[in-house]
């Protein structure tokens, strides 16, 4: 659709008419002895819409359209009430819950609610956001059963359609996920938040994310697909929300620790205080891990910290202040070739391959309602970090050898005298962005308008040089010592990015709902810096000539659109569709990292493309949770790597590409099909199927008609929960056909070849986990078993850090975590 085509449907969706019919939809809640019931949640199921009672038991919604409405009462004292409610003008009904018939543990009562108020998509409206018309998915971790203590993405995301998670990251410290054929490396092709302000590296210049938020502090975490570039950034995966937990506001003082244990030597402990004392409320965090890994040479230490202070200055008018402080160390195995991967995966050769991170992410938040219709938010966010990676990978300046398999060279002594590679990464970033929520009325029914700006500015630098010979984690420079060194360079790269952009749903009645958008960027992406020139000769030997300079600025500006519809019916069911402009920014690690197999086109530029989807999702009698859906991925001018004639990789823009798909979600609560009365029993399945194919459509390289690298064409995750009174437990399977790394499609390199190891598929692997949990009164005992089958497999195959090379994933292994809160 032409830009011109949009503005024609918007002009035509913003003509208003002044037309009324909204009304009061009011009652009370009281118990069987009339007593009123506090803080009783009340849920509109056709509407989405949510409150809680007051102390005298009252409610109020305003602005509901004439209609019947299913109504839903939850309590946690009290038995779940669900009751059809005919609206007719301003409309007032008292709701009388029944008291439990036994006393349930707490698991049980968290299980009750979930059953109707867990609903696996974000609501029309949130806060200052808007979500209608888009396909989204909440995962919820108040009750999730996995291994969270190590943040298990496999378990964790298990209920997200088409997800593709690189199994690389001992002890959870980085979350790799994509989907829809986007790399998962560092999760760098989704707009990554936390709590709704930018959490990554850099959003546009370089957005990868180095810190993932531990799953025990979640509350939950919010997936929206490739349509909130409108409203979250450009980018085609979409957004990714950690949303923390909040502090509890009926205790001054609640404390929560966790302390696990698990195989090879894998030990964590969470530990958490918050509270609610008048106006002020806090919640706060310290997370330590420690680890030696299931391979030689991958031990890890981990520091985290996250505070939020919350100050109520008046009923409409909250100010929110968060520091997030993470620092952790990991020795890297190194990659393996097929060969190596094939006779034993846990091998490692590299004893000398350390990472670093230090993250300090900083956020004050105000929000303020100006009315019942009208709501505002303004966010200022910051990032002090850097990334250091320091390893062997191969002697630069021989390019007939496989960097995987050479080996350290080392004196007559037994001493190192080969220098690691370094590359650091400083990010120094601040940004702010306001929202302005409004509600009004449009022929008769209730529309709402989002309005929003974000500045951000960047400041980062990288360096990459000789670093030392030894084999402790020393991330200083050595270049007075190694003045030739092939592999370096010193850039600055500072970026600015300035965006205004708006929605609004348009509510042609209280089933059926438009929501159009836009958003306009205007980006400025600079490096400053000098680099090292080489040539290389007909041996394939790396020759150093000298340092050159690179001064480059690139600046545009463009407007994204993008329009959503969604049609509810009476019975659960709604009809959803949109589709949305996307972009990506050339990033910095797209143009300037030093390395003679590896050449940069100097042509290459940001990709364009666009993102639609068509799906059906409700729920059917309080038991069956279902989302299917069909989507397509336009890619143009993605950015890739071919071969040259020197077999060196070629990064650039490699031509277009075409993704499409099926996406179904289903979870079917047994317990409440065939035993709702039986409160003390949990059963219920779940089945997250994705069916996904590609092609590149049009290539000056000889690739079209290729499929697109990471994408399975099968993806398939199971399970079934179950539980009786206290005791609940669940079992897993995951199963993912093979896909392809590269362009080539090739299945993998020749053996004893430079290329094995780094080229060729992932080969299809399926995996079982199983979950248990006890609680008693205050106690809480998890434990399991991932990878019950001890299936041996992959999910990547590096290029660069943490290999190069395949990185095996982990065997079967156990972990235990013991709960207690106060």
């Amino acid at each position: 659709m032409k830009l011109r085509d949009y503005r024609i449907l918007l002009c035509a969706l913003f003509i208003i008419s002044s037309v009324s019919g909204q009304y009061k939809f009011t009652g009370t809640v009281t118990d069987q002895n009339n007593q009123p019931i506090d803080k009783a949640e009340i849920y509109n199921q056709n509407t989405g819409e949510q409150t809680i009672t007051k102390s005298d038991g009252s409610f109020e919604f305003f602005d509901v359209q004439n209609g019947e409405y299913l109504v839903t009462i939850f309590n946690y004292d009290f038995d779940i009430l669900e009751k059809r409610v005919e609206v007719n003008g301003d409309t007032k009904v008292d709701f009388k819950l029944n008291p439990l018939g036994e006393e349930l543990s707490e698991v049980l009562i968290t299980q009750r609610k979930a059953k109707v108020f867990e609903l696996k998509q974000l609501k029309p409206v949130e806060g200052t956001a808007i979500y209608a018309g888009k396909k989204s998915e909440v995962v919820l971790l108040e009750n999730a059963l996995g291994n969270l203590a190590s943040n298990n993405a496999r378990q964790i995301y298990a209920q997200v359609a088409g997800l593709n998670i690189y199994e690389n990251s001992v002890g959870g410290l980085q979350l790799n996920i994509g989907g829809r054929g986007l790399d998962p490396n560092r999760t760098a092709n989704f707009n990554t938040r936390q709590n709704g302000y930018d959490i990554s590296a850099d959003v546009l210049g370089y957005p990868e994310s180095y810190y993932t938020p531990p799953a025990e502090a979640l509350s939950e975490i919010q997936v929206v697909r490739g349509a909130a570039s409108l409203q979250y950034g450009t980018q085609f995966g979409g957004l990714i929300n950690f949303k923390m937990k909040q502090p509890n506001p009926d205790k001054k003082i609640e404390l929560v620790s966790r302390q696990s244990i698990g195989s090879f030597n894998l030990f964590t402990s969470f530990n958490s205080i918050s509270g609610t004392v008048g106006k002020f409320s806090y919640y706060t965090y310290f997370n330590y891990k420690q680890g030696d890994g299931f391979r030689p040479n991958s031990n890890f230490d981990s520091k985290n910290i996250y505070t939020h202070l919350g100050y109520q200055l008046s009923d409409k008018t909250k100010l929110t202040g968060e520091f997030t402080y993470l620092n952790y160390l990991a020795k890297q195995p190194g990659g393996l070739t097929d060969t190596e991967f094939e006779e034993n995966p846990d091998f490692s050769r590299r004893t000398r391959n350390w990472f670093k991170v230090d993250w300090k992410l900083f956020s004050l938040k105000l929000e303020h309602q100006f009315s019942k219709k009208t709501d505002f938010s303004l966010n200022f966010f910051g990032l002090d970090a850097s990334r250091s990676a320091l390893g062997f990978r191969g002697v630069p300046t021989d390019l007939n050898s496989n960097p995987i398999t050479v080996n350290d060279e080392v004196d007559t002594e037994g001493n190192f005298v080969t220098p690691r590679d370094l590359i650091v990464g400083n990010f120094l970033n601040w940004g702010a962005e306001a929202r302005l929520l409004s509600r009004y009325n449009l022929m008769g029914q209730e529309s709402v308008f989002l309005i929003g700006s974000k500045y951000y500015q960047a400041k980062n630098d990288a360096l990459q040089g000789a670093g030392s010979i030894g084999t402790d984690a020393n991330f200083d420079l050595q270049g007075e010592a190694f003045p030739d060194y092939v592999n370096q360079s010193s850039f600055d790269f500072p970026n600015l990015n300035a965006s205004v952009f708006g929605e609004n749903i348009f509510k042609f009645s209280e089933k059926f709902s438009v929501t159009p958008g836009f958003r306009f960027e205007y980006i400025k992406t600079e490096t400053k810096g000098e680099f090292a020139n080489f040539f290389i000769d007909n041996a394939q030997n790396a020759e150093f000539l000298g340092i050159e300079t690179d001064n480059r600025v690139f600046e545009r500006s463009f407007f994204l659109f993008g329009l959503g519809a969604s049609y509810k019916s009476n019975k659960g069911l709604e009809v959803y569709t949109n589709i949305s402009q996307n972009y990506r920014s050339v990033t910095f690690n797209d143009i300037r990292i030093i390395n003679p197999t590896f050449v940069i086109r100097p042509d290459i530029s940001d990709e364009e493309g666009y993102t639609a989807d068509l799906g059906l999702r409700g729920r059917v009698n309080n038991a069956l949770t279902y989302d299917l859906s069909v989507f397509g991925l336009r890619y143009k001018d993605r950015i890739g790597e071919v071969f040259d004639d020197r077999a060196r990789r070629v990064r650039g823009n490699i031509g277009d590409a075409l993704i499409y798909g099926i996406e179904s979600y289903a979870n079917w609560n047994i317990a409440n099909t065939f035993f709702a009365d039986k409160t003390n029993y949990v059963l219920n399945t779940f089945v997250n199927l994705a069916l996904t194919d590609s092609e590149y459509t049009r290539s000056e390289e000889p690739i079209e008609g290729n499929k697109v690298e990471f994408i399975p064409l099968i993806n398939l995750k199971t399970g079934i929960g179950f539980g009786y009174k206290n005791f609940l437990g669940n079992v897993q399977f995951t199963h993912l056909s093979e896909q392809f790394t590269e362009v080539t499609n090739a299945d993998r390199g020749l053996p004893g070849t430079k290329e094995e190891g780094t080229l060729g598929k992932i080969p299809s692997y399926s995996i079982l986990d199983l979950s248990v949990s006890y609680s008693y009164k205050r106690f809480k005992l998890e434990a399991g078993i991932n990878n019950l089958l001890d299936e041996s497999y992959f999910t990547q195959r590096a290029t660069g850090y943490p290999g190069p090379g395949i990185i095996p994933s982990a065997p079967i292994s156990w972990y235990t975590t013991l709960q207690v809160k106060l």
